[in-house]
């Protein structure tokens, strides 16, 4: 067993995890499943073996029955034995670093060597592919060489019903990890200044999650000011703040492989007029959607009523996404909760409450953790509510 401080995910739990897909294989008639991860979006490959690269990619093979082995490059053979808890690992030219080294004195595993190690056999085999969006040509293409006779089908579906409701293991990674984020959201508070920088806010919130047992980033951390508080996704800037700026923290820390991020406005000095209305109605939203999330609730709907509430308030043109999207290992992950979606909401689904609305001039997200449960939900980081107005 491998601890790592108050929570993380036993070796026990990553048995189970490849029985219930080798399950799920069974059921829908797949010889193996195949999981690609990338540095950046590691979580099915972790999801099993533990295991996250660095500048290559990793992949897992899943028998049905129950056997699996992991797929690394090159340079990462004795940091994956180190890390895995798979015993079986493979090294393949496939999963190679972006640089596109040619390792002209390796004798390199292929794919054949891994299905032949797992009793997987045939010519017309059915090979799902789950991670289909970080399956690189390259892989993609030695998938398909090493079998030329197979049916390759999409096989994300397969990820989603996996890790969409948590254990309890699960849970307690996520807990210690939002407590962590809002311990480096109140250091933020307490030392920013106007003339500071947006990068030296980040500075400090590393430090703290660091020093507070946190493995990584649970996203690559922002702290965007004014202007850039628009954009959905960006990087922070070497922009100083100036006094009476709208500053939008979201500070994350990542346990044992699982994300957690908090999100929420400051401001440093007083909010008035049409800014102030906007940012506390996207903090009502976002207590509308804490209010309405429940087991058993079609997705859907509450995507539905949740845009009707902007339209409603006289919001509708500063709507962008919402209410809701899956959190766990990767700080967005699927399911998303939108007006498309085709599920119910069920216990231990856990999901961001992530309510973010824009202007012409500036943007705000009010953001955190909670799990679904019979009666509603249950809170996975601080409550947020409070709107800090920082006087200097």
């Amino acid at each position: 067993m491998r601890e790592h401080g108050k929570a993380y995910i036993p070796d026990s739990e990553y048995k189970e995890r490849v029985k219930r897909a080798a399950g799920i294989l069974r059921r829908e008639k797949l010889d193996a499943l195949i999981v690609n991860s990338t540095e950046s979006d590691y979580a099915n490959a972790r999801y099993f073996s533990g295991f996250w690269p660095v500048f290559e990619r990793a992949g897992v093979v899943i028998s049905p029955d129950g056997d699996a082995a992991l797929l690394v490059g090159p340079e990462s053979r004795e940091f994956g034995a180190d890390n895995s808890r798979l015993d079986k690992i493979f090294v393949l030219m496939e999963y190679r670093e972006g640089a596109d080294p040619s390792y002209p004195e390796l004798k390199a595993d292929t794919y054949q060597d891994v299905f032949q190690s797992l009793g997987i056999r045939g010519r017309n085999l059915r090979i799902g592919v789950a991670s289909w969006l970080d399956t690189t040509a390259v892989i993609m293409d030695g998938i398909r060489e090493a079998f030329p006779g197979a049916e390759i089908v999409r096989a994300d579906h397969i990820m989603v019903e996996l890790r969409s409701v948590k254990s309890e293991n699960e849970l307690k990674c996520l807990r210690e990890g939002y407590r962590i984020a809002e311990l480096a959201m109140q250091q933020v508070i307490h030392e920013i200044r106007p003339g500071m920088t947006e990068l030296e806010m980040v500075g400090v919130a590393q430090r703290v999650i660091y020093e507070n047992g946190a493995e990584y980033e649970g996203l690559p951390m922002y702290v965007f000011s004014e202007a850039s508080t628009r954009h959905a996704i960006s990087r922070s800037s070497y922009r100083k703040f100036q006094k009476g700026d709208i500053v939008q923290l979201n500070l994350s820390a990542r346990i044992d492989g699982y994300s957690a991020a908090v999100g929420y406005p400051i401001v440093l000095g007083k909010l008035e007029g049409r800014r102030r209305d906007v940012v506390l109605f996207g903090l009502k939203a976002h207590q509308w959607t804490e209010e309405h999330v429940k087991a058993g609730i079609p997705a859907s709907q509450i995507a539905e009523e949740f845009y009707q509430f902007y339209v409603n308030n006289g919001y509708k043109d500063n709507f962008v996404y919402g209410p809701l999207h899956g959190t766990g290992m990767i700080e967005v992950e699927a399911p998303w909760v939108e007006t498309s979606s085709e599920y119910d909401l069920q216990p231990n689904m856990t999901f961001q409450i992530d309510t973010f609305i824009s202007t012409d001039t500036f943007g705000v997200r009010w953001e955190k953790g909670i799990v679904v449960t019979e009666k509603g939900c249950d809170l996975l980081s601080p409550q947020i509510g409070k709107l800090y107005e920082l006087e200097y």
